[in-house]
């Protein structure tokens, strides 16, 4: 291999082409049920089928099933998973000048065989790869029959696990045993769909010489400088030398390849480059890398033969586990920068996920910033998102964290499982690793955990659980293919030695990364304060999806939270109970189902805002909040911030506020309270705050103010005198406490043991471009005030919501809507909802 650099290369006469063709399978495929228990108008149907997509949406689409979101269609549509599927296409093919062709499958899901022609060319068992398969022994001019069949995924998973050995999992399907999207089969938030398609891109690849297989740029920074290694790996048809060049920001390299060489390094080196930031720390500046595939031969012009680029960005990731006095931090740093995380899980958008597209991405993501997320976390239970994810993420400066495909199971290292779980390792790090978002590969979801303290060893029995994933294959795999992003073996996770080395146990609140689930499944909220965890990776508190998105999704007459098709759609075991029990402590239960609605919906945000503003108080001891979670992938009852139609929660304001740059919060501390005043924004902060004890009426009863100045990035506590802190009727006084116009406020008791009176609300509206704008006055203390904008307009959206306001004071709601909007819809008290209605109905 020799290397030729060149900074400013001369403009030679461009090269003859003779590139791949590439031709997408996409259209005018069919699929037809094979073995299984179809029903009889199924059974000899040949249905279109839209590729990508799956079984599921093309029966849909046919008319032959209804939507499998809606009332009980779940369980009537379980016959889809029990039945083998055959894709069918019919395409025309010519020999031309190209010696090789081959079908390139993005996606299959899951167990399939390939046929040409009534031949064989291939098998799959995963999901999570990609796949290319030589057509030449079975391809034949004219028309050619290409056929997938998919094998029932709930059999075959019965099938391997009988064969592999039982391995303890939270499921009803052993989706251990297989590599298939473990929500696929269900999960305590999702719909047991067990799909069958092609749910990635199909693309005939016609060639001669060589092409390009895989670019894989790895950036590098050195002070003001940065290197970028671009590994190219190359397939051959011939022994020709080859020329690999690559570019970026007007510097370029050549690589020469003799015969039989398949890779090559070109390593282009920039004096000056400006760093990516996260969201809120700096810019994003991103470099286009292009590389060149060319064959040269004596005598003769050279011939490109493919092209290929990358974007990337250059920054730096370090882990700070420094054992210190508190245990073992987890801080992410980024450019020597520690990064409070405020993030939030994330699962597949559909249960579908063919149906989620770039735009579908940018809402998403859109939702997480106005939230003031910069982080989020790819569960392990779905699936290595597309490209299209990662690559807004790097252009909005979206921090992600990408589990491993292993979760809340015990999963055998043998073959040919173990051969699976390395080959799609390979495959996404490889895919993934130039991405500047991407600052975290997690080896697993709880696995570790389970392992410990789940009782898994007995069940076990000796065999293989899925450690050597852990801490041998997968960080191997990362060292190798994306050195420049950070891994830990699990989720939760204690740095140090492995539990068995005399390490500390996975999920201990000092060490590392934790998941507090007691809360929501035993204890009350206000409990989080309880903890004094390093970093929180997973929390969180259920609460049933928008009142459009549940009435359009449940039939149910009368609708009650019991009802049989809202059970359907409540997936958490004993849900409602725990939503029962969690809300009585705050406010009375509700017995009519609109009011039972927003008492859920708010106690929801009420408990994860208590969560995070405690976690964030705690900083820089704490230095992460990932809530559970993001969105969801149907319509559900769950712990999602965005329903399943994609419209937000009152949860999405609550961490649009707790997450907020600057935070002034209320906390105990040492027997009393203090404010906590967090500055996370770039910007120093000072300031007088003021903190005042009000009756329910606005009276001033006692204030306290002092001088506070921060630094950028920091935080600040202040104590305050038993005068202010204490009260002297706990069910007509709160504290507020302003710093700039940032409040926060403590309740000295609960909503339900309190004098809160029923609204007395002013309103006016009035027409804006876009839609509304309501101002609403009140003249009594008001706790929690929402617009629920999608009771009059599903489509539309409002800014804000979650407000408190003293007698006198107005909040103003933007209303984004294209709907003809009256104040008499906006002001019903259905729709402009506060806590006051829960307590004096």
């Amino acid at each position: 291999m020799t290397i030729h650099i060149d900074q400013n290369p001369p403009a030679n006469q461009a090269p003859a082409t003779a590139h791949p063709i590439r031709r997408s399978l996409g259209a005018d495929w069919s699929v037809a049920a094979l073995d299984g228990p179809v029903p009889r108008e199924v059974r000899q149907a040949v249905i279109p089928a839209t590729v990508p997509g799956s079984v599921h949406t093309d029966l849909l689409a046919a008319g032959l099933i209804p939507d499998p979101y809606l009332d009980d269609n779940e369980n009537l549509l379980a016959w889809i998973g029990l039945t083998d599927w055959r894709y069918t296409k019919t395409f025309a093919w010519q020999p031309g000048g190209s010696t090789q062709t081959e079908v390139v499958f993005d996606g299959l899901d899951t167990i399939a065989s390939i046929e040409l022609n009534g031949h064989p060319i291939g098998e799959t068992r995963n999901m999570h790869r990609r796949y290319r398969f030589d057509l030449r022994p079975r391809l034949k001019a004219g028309l050619n029959e290409l056929t997938v069949t998919f094998r029932s995924p709930v059999r075959a998973a019965d099938a391997a696990s009988l064969h592999l050995g039982y391995r303890p999992h939270v499921n009803h399907h052993p989706y251990n045993a297989i590599r298939k999207m473990a929500c696929s089969f269900g999960w305590d938030w999702g719909i047991d769909t067990s799909t069958s398609g092609i749910w990635r891109p199909v693309t005939l690849e016609s060639w001669s010489v060589a092409r390009i297989e895989s670019v894989r740029p790895i950036a590098t920074v050195t002070e003001n400088a940065g290197t970028i290694d671009v590994h190219v790996e190359v397939a051959r048809a011939s022994d020709a030398t080859l020329l690999v060049a690559a570019s970026v920001a007007g510097v370029s390299a050549t690589v020469e390849l003799a015969a039989g060489e398949t890779t090559a390094l070109v390593r282009l080196e920039l004096q000056e480059i400006s760093l990516w930031w996260p969201r809120g720390y700096g810019e994003q500046p991103l470099y286009d890398v292009a590389v060149t595939l060319t064959r040269t031969a004596d005598g003769a012009a050279s011939t490109e033969l493919d092209t290929a680029s990358k974007r990337i960005g250059f920054r730096t990731v370090e882990f700070n586990t420094t054992p210190d006095d508190d245990g073992t931090p987890f801080t992410i740093v980024i450019n020597g920068m520690p990064v409070f995380v405020r993030g939030a899980n994330w699962i597949p958008d559909d249960a579908f996920p063919h149906r989620v597209n770039r735009a579908r991405y940018l809402d998403r993501i859109e939702q997480a910033e106005f939230a003031n997320i910069n982080l989020i976390r790819v569960w392990g239970g779905g699936i290595f998102e597309a490209d299209d994810f990662y690559e807004l993420c790097d252009e909005r400066g979206m921090l992600t964290w990408q589990d491993f495909l292993l979760a809340c199971a015990a999963y055998a290292e043998e073959p040919p499982l173990g051969d699976e779980i390395e080959a799609e390792a390979r495959d996404n790090v490889g895919r993934l690793a130039s991405h500047p978002s991407l600052v975290v590969f997690n080896g697993n979801n709880e696995n570790i955990w389970g392992h410990e303290e789940w009782n898994w060893k007995k069940r076990l029995d000796g065999k293989t659980w899925g450690g050597g994933y852990y801490y041998e294959v997968f960080p191997r795999i990362v060292a190798e293919l994306a050195p420049q992003v950070g891994y830990t073996p699990g989720s939760p996770f204690s740095p140090g030695p492995t539990p068995e080395n005399g390490g500390h146990t996975p999920n201990d609140p000092e060490h590392g990364t934790m998941h507090i689930w007691d809360l929501w499944n035993q204890r009350d909220y206000p409990d989080y304060r309880e903890y004094t965890p390093r970093f929180v990776a997973e929390f969180g508190w259920q609460g049933p999806p928008t009142w459009s998105t549940m009435t359009s999704s449940i039939g149910d007459s009368p609708l009650t939270p019991e009802s049989p098709g809202m059970l359907v759609h409540q997936k958490a075991m004993e849900g409602n109970v725990k939503l029962t029990d969690g809300l009585l402590a705050h406010y009375p239960l509700p017995n009519e189902i609109d009011a039972w609605h927003w008492a859920m919906s708010l106690n929801q945000a009420n408990a994860i805002s208590t969560a995070i503003e405690h976690f964030r108080s705690l900083q820089p001891h704490c230095m992460g909040s990932i809530v559970w979670q993001l969105n969801d992938c149907w319509p559900v009852t769950s712990w999602a911030a965005v329903d399943g139609y994609g419209r937000p929660k009152p949860l999405l304001y609550a961490l649009r506020n707790a997450y907020a740059d600057r935070l002034v919060t209320v906390q105990p501390r040492d027997g009393g309270l203090a404010v906590v005043v967090v500055n996370d924004s770039a910007e120093p902060w000072a300031g007088p705050l003021t903190v005042a004890r009000l009756s329910d009426t606005g009276t001033v009863l006692a204030e306290h103010t002092e001088q506070v100045t921060l630094p950028a990035r920091s935080t600040v506590t202040v104590p305050l005198p038993a005068s202010v802190a204490r009260s002297t009727d706990a069910a007509t006084e709160l504290l507020r406490a302003d710093l700039a116009g940032v409040r926060g406020h403590w309740f000295f008791a609960e909503a339900r043991d309190t004098r809160l009176g029923a609204p007395a609300l002013d309103t006016r509206l009035d027409r804006v471009e876009g839609g509304y704008r309501l101002t609403v006055t009140a003249h009594t203390l008001t706790r929690d005030l929402a617009l629920l904008i999608d009771k009059v307009d599903p489509a539309g959206t409002v800014d804000d919501m979650l407000v408190t306001l003293l007698p006198g004071e107005s909040a103003v709601f933007t209303v984004t809507s294209a709907a003809e909007l009256d104040l008499t819809a906006l002001s019903a008290p259905t729709v402009l909802r506060s806590g006051n209605q829960l307590v004096r109905p």
